[in-house]
């Protein structure tokens, strides 16, 4: 109830709103942030029916299917196992009131309406996300040539191996020493807490 006579006291419409820091407890979306595990809100668009709330693991989307249903579908998407691509921030015309953040997360594509007002706050969300994206697809890269890497490097040991060693000795020492630095590799470049992005470039 408190909410939803926040969610008034805000003054929404169907075009979005950027709602400040302090206002983060009077939305929906924060009950369902995980902050028991250090998850944070650094940017949030509510309006009527919807709201996107971006912290520093994942988009959480509250969707709403009108202003005056009750009912929500609550969807979650880690920036790790949703990359982000295609962003793209469309101003305002003359006689326009809202401009338009649109990313693809996933298999998700989002196109967010946001009052024009907030143009200065969506330009630096369009910055994290496509700092995010580009980050992530370069992650992708190098997690890619690192596995190639050890394929190689495993097929040229067995080549060269010596016939008088133990082969399942070998076996077992090159497989452990493969996954514990395909961990560590995986750990460098499958980010999962993008908050250093959004405390660069978010400036509430």
């Amino acid at each position: 109830m408190f909410k939803k006579l926040a969610s008034e006291a805000l003054g929404l419409s169907d075009i979005g709103s950027v709602i400040q820091p302090q206002d983060f407890d009077k939305v929906d979306a924060d009950d369902y942030v995980m902050h028991e595990d250090g998850e944070k809100i650094y940017f949030l668009i509510k309006s009527k029916t919807d709201e996107y709330c971006f912290t520093n693991k994942a988009l959480i989307h509250v969707d709403g299917t009108s202003a005056v249903s009750k009912k929500r579908t609550l969807r979650r998407f880690s920036y790790s196992a949703n990359k982000i691509r295609n962003v793209e921030l469309e101003t305002a015309g003359t006689v326009d009131l809202d401009v338009e953040i649109k990313f693809k997360m996933g298999d998700e594509v989002y196109s967010i309406d946001v009052h024009k007002k907030y143009i200065e706050e969506i330009k630096d969300l369009y910055k994290a996300l496509l700092a995010i994206s580009e980050i992530t697809k370069e992650n992708e890269y190098m997690l890619n040539f690192a596995q190639q890497s050890l394929n190689v490097a495993s097929t040229t040991l067995g080549r060269v191996a010596s016939k008088e060693t133990n082969l399942v000795e070998d076996f077992s020492q090159l497989n452990e020493a493969a996954f514990n630095w395909l961990m560590e590799t995986s750990k460098k470049y499958n980010v999962k807490d993008y908050g250093y992005v959004f405390e660069k470039y978010i400036n509430n």
